[in-house]
């Protein structure tokens, strides 16, 4: 059994898309709320083909579904739209995440929705905010890391052209500035007269608080935020790769002795930072023979005895199966519906571990709970029929499997 969580008796009705408004939304849900995700019949949110897909899930949909409920509804016509008004009565929160416009040409604005549901908490997510020239431009997290200045910072190393991180970071932050925006919302209103507001975030807003420090940096100092200890990075040794971090003036004496070479802490080439840096292509062809020559672990064991940060470099297999993270129980293994494995799944700080078999440790197949939910709102086995049966809802295995639950 789950313990009580702190939004057990909230309902969301989740209509957002990708990461972000997902995220936001499955963070509410694994605090206790009961997230009822609204996805469209004809392959749902379309975070589930994002890189290989598994049936009804991808990567990106089991992590940002885990604990919702899924109904799958057809919001071009108007049964649909009733069915979504009859899901939204006494409802909490509204998570949307159309190009700004959209949902209010459903009849789904935020005016609406409020002027009939005073109480709720309504939140938009866009990729370029609701106002302005570009805020019905479609965005994701690679174009915000180039707007946004991110990957223009994220030059590498060596040849200096900007790259992009592959992590979706800027949808991940923003999705947890987003549950942390609605939780607080919702405890504000607790005991209090006043209900109900409007909450509006972007992933420009998103990627300008995440690289906050950088950015100030960057325009203060015209464009690139400076740096210190060069050189820092990964490089190939005898038996693979590490990455190491220098921060303290002191460090690369203490560098330089690791590699075995301390002659090169007095070279006047290389004595500061700012001259390393000038030249990093020529500090690189130089360290790369000497890197070369030591294994990972001989060079870790140096470093880490000089104080200077370093790792292995890892694949995600790899970091997996590190003592650390055995250690810190930080991984729960979960079983999820189509998936031809058991997946890792980073337990969230300040909940119990997940646990395999219970509603918050599930990530629902497209429609999964079209019948449980549509029952719970009130609609008769033979309203269910029918709406299954003109196309307006459908379940995880077609009408007919869903049919004979909702029976």
């Amino acid at each position: 059994m789950d313990q009580k969580r702190v939004l057990e008796g909230v309902k969301v009705i989740d209509l957002s898309g990708g990461v972000a408004g997902p995220l936001c939304a499955m963070m509410l849900a694994q605090h206790g709320a009961d997230v009822i995700k609204v996805e469209t019949p004809d392959g749902g949110d379309w975070s589930r083909i994002l890189g290989k897909r598994y049936n009804d899930h991808s990567a990106y949909s089991v992590f940002a579904t885990l604990g919702k409920r899924s109904i799958a509804l057809n919001l071009k016509t108007e049964k649909g739209k009733a069915v979504l008004w009859r899901l939204l009565k006494g409802a909490d929160v509204f998570i949307e995440g159309f190009r700004p416009g959209t949902i209010g040409r459903l009849g789904f604005g935020q005016d609406a929705v409020r002027a009939r549901e005073p109480q709720l908490i309504y939140y938009s997510i866009s990729g370029f905010g609701q106002t302005g020239p570009l805020s019905d431009r479609p965005a994701m997290d690679p174009i915000l890391q180039a707007y946004t200045g991110i990957m223009n910072e994220n030059r590498g190393e060596f040849d200096r052209h900007p790259h992009r991180v592959a992590v979706s970071m800027i949808d991940m932050f923003t999705g947890l500035l987003g549950f942390q925006a609605v939780a607080m919302a919702l405890i504000g209103q607790r005991g209090q007269q006043q209900r109900g507001g409007y909450l509006d975030l972007s992933l420009m807003q998103g990627a300008g608080i995440l690289a906050a420090t950088t950015m100030i940096g960057g325009y203060l100092e015209g464009g690139i935020a400076a740096r210190s200890g060069y050189p820092n990075g990964a490089y190939d040794t005898a038996d693979g790769r590490i990455a190491f971090n220098m921060v303290r003036p002191k460090d690369w004496a203490m560098f330089c002795d690791a590699l075995e070479r301390p002659e090169l802490a007095n070279d006047p080439r290389y004595a500061e930072a700012a001259d390393r840096e000038k030249d990093l292509a020529g500090v690189a062809a130089m360290l790369r023979p000497i890197f070369a020559t030591k294994t990972t672990a001989v060079l870790a064991d140096r470093l880490t005895e000089r104080g200077i940060m370093n790792t292995r470099v890892n694949s995600y297999t790899e970091f997996l199966k590190e003592e650390q993270v055995r250690a810190t129980g930080m991984i729960a293994w979960l079983d999820q519906p189509g998936m031809p494995d058991k997946i890792p799944m980073a337990n969230i700080p300040g909940l119990p571990p997940f646990q395999n078999g219970t509603r918050h440790a599930h990530a629902p197949t497209i429609g999964e709970h079209t019948a449980e939910v549509l029952r719970e709102h009130g609609f008769s086995a033979s309203e269910i029929e029918s709406l299954f049966e003109q196309a307006i809802a459908s379940g995880p295995a077609g009408n007919a499997g869903t049919l004979k639950a909702a029976s």
